[in-house]
């Protein structure tokens, strides 16, 4: 075989499980900061007809009572404010402390969340995840129904897509340490996203192992795996090319609003993409081959 890629799937292993191990290792110390969408509170962003100084702002902020605020500069003159749940008295009495420092200060956007509608969007959020995964295997496993095994299609789909959700959790955990993120309902949507494209991409390498089984093409299970890994390989590649090229292109042009959302896509298709043609495949090949007893100790003896 000219390009053995299945050949070396206990190296992608270890390479998936390095990644993942850093990103729960991030979750358990640094955790996962949430948007007021899932923790309540409120978001407050204000303008100003000046340039304020971002230090000033945070320090005005905090004389004002608010030392716990969460602060962010969206653009010149414009900053978010994030906090507990304001009353209207409280907002209206940051506005006018804002405005005696800075000058006219103009309301952007107002967003409070009440600590039930929180838990309830939490609840939402991993049923609506729990739906699209139960959803995928039992599609992928239909589509699949008759070749050999088609259950197997079907999870070893829905184990990439948790890789894909795990490594998108961890990085975004390391990010949120780092640069301040935060889960909210543009991060679920993200998410959401990566599912869909990850599991297109996973069908149509699957469908060409199918056509090739079908039509008897290449030898045994893992080399038909693989020449149909080779074969997809380059459409694989360009589709996930040309998705990052837009993603990119809307992370520089539209900015903060849809930033979470944007960084979830960029992780993802790049998981996506690793997970579809290293990962779900691979498992294939393991998973026929009866390689469960073995994948462990050659998995650490990789390391």
């Amino acid at each position: 075989m000219k390009f053995d890629i299945i050949g070396k799937r206990f190296w992608f292993f270890t390479i998936s499980g390095i990644v993942l191990l850093v990103g729960i290792i991030s979750l358990i110390t640094a955790g996962l900061p949430s948007g007021i969408e899932f923790s309540s509170g409120s978001l407050l962003t204000v303008s100003f007809q000046e340039d304020v100084d971002h230090d000033e702002f945070v320090e005005e902020i905090g004389n004002i009572g608010y030392t716990d605020s969460i602060v962010q500069e969206t653009r010149a003159g414009e900053f978010l404010i994030r906090t507990h749940e304001l009353t209207d008295l409280e907002k209206a009495e940051i506005k006018n402390a804002l405005s005696v420092r800075f000058g006219e200060v103009t309301e952007a956007q107002f967003t409070s969340v009440s600590p039930m509608i929180a838990s309830e969007t939490s609840s939402n959020a991993v049923v609506a995840v729990v739906i699209a995964a139960i959803g995928i295997l039992a599609y992928v496993t239909w589509a699949f129904r008759r070749m050999p095994k088609p259950l197997h299609y079907g999870t070893c789909a829905i184990v990439a897509l948790v890789h894909d959700a795990l490594i998108a959790l961890g990085v975004f955990s390391i990010l949120g340490a780092i640069m301040g993120l935060q889960l909210n309902l543009m991060f679920i949507t993200g998410v959401l996203a990566v599912i869909g494209y990850s599991v297109n991409n996973t069908v149509v390498i699957f469908d060409r192992i199918r056509e090739n089984l079908t039509k008897g093409i290449g030898g045994d299970f893992q080399t038909v795996v693989n020449n149909s890994l080779v074969e997809t390989l380059g459409r694989s590649l360009i589709t996930s090319l040309t998705t990052l090229i837009v993603i990119i292109a809307l992370l520089f042009f539209v900015g903060a609003t849809i930033q979470n959302f944007v960084i979830v896509l960029i992780i993802g298709v790049i998981a996506g993409t690793f997970s579809s043609v290293c990962i779900a495949p691979s498992l294939l090949v393991v998973w026929d081959n009866g390689e469960w007893g073995r994948f462990v100790p050659r998995f650490l003896s990789s390391k």
